[in-house]
């Protein structure tokens, strides 16, 4: 399975999902990080079968247009002179999905750009998850950048 990394933007109320050199999603509210380390499911089964869940792994239903992430894929890839690593994810297509219905949401469909700083070396410790903070992000700007570290002794990462 691919590293995912979640962290929010509390200011415009996103969840960003990044799993590391393939996709990252925005989503439109905030969503606690183990729904999203649950698969999106985005197929369906296939016989008819009348009970839940219809499949051997757990999945989470997309039910309304919050739920749903604008999708950015893996661009590229450098170090940095910093001795950090950016990696850059560009939106797939548009969302062209209606406005979520919070009255602080913030839409994220001028953004067309995810890029994500992280050292070159991790600390790595078992049962612990990196943390990451929103280092540029606005209503005008259309990059959005994060940035990858480690979790401090009290933060809460479940």
């Amino acid at each position: 399975m691919l590293q995912q990394t979640v962290c929010h933007h509390k200011k415009f109320e996103w969840s960003f999902s990044i799993s590391w050199g393939y996709s990252a999603h925005i989503y439109e509210k905030i969503i606690h990080r183990s729904v999203l380390k649950k698969p999106m499911e985005t197929f369906k089964p296939w016989r008819k079968i009348s009970y839940y869940p219809f499949y051997m792994f757990d999945t989470r239903r997309l039910k309304e247009p919050c739920d749903v992430p604008h999708l950015f894929y893996f661009e590229s890839v450098e170090k940095t002179p910093e001795n950090q690593i950016l990696t850059s994810y560009v939106r797939a297509e548009p969302h062209e999905l209606p406005a979520c219905r919070s009255s602080t949401n913030h839409s994220a469909d001028h953004i067309s750009e995810i890029r994500v700083r992280s050292p070159t070396t991790k600390f790595v410790q078992t049962g612990r998850s990196e943390c990451c903070d929103v280092i540029r992000a606005g209503d005008m700007d259309d990059i959005v950048e994060l940035k990858f570290r480690a979790c401090t002794k009290y933060e809460m990462i479940a």
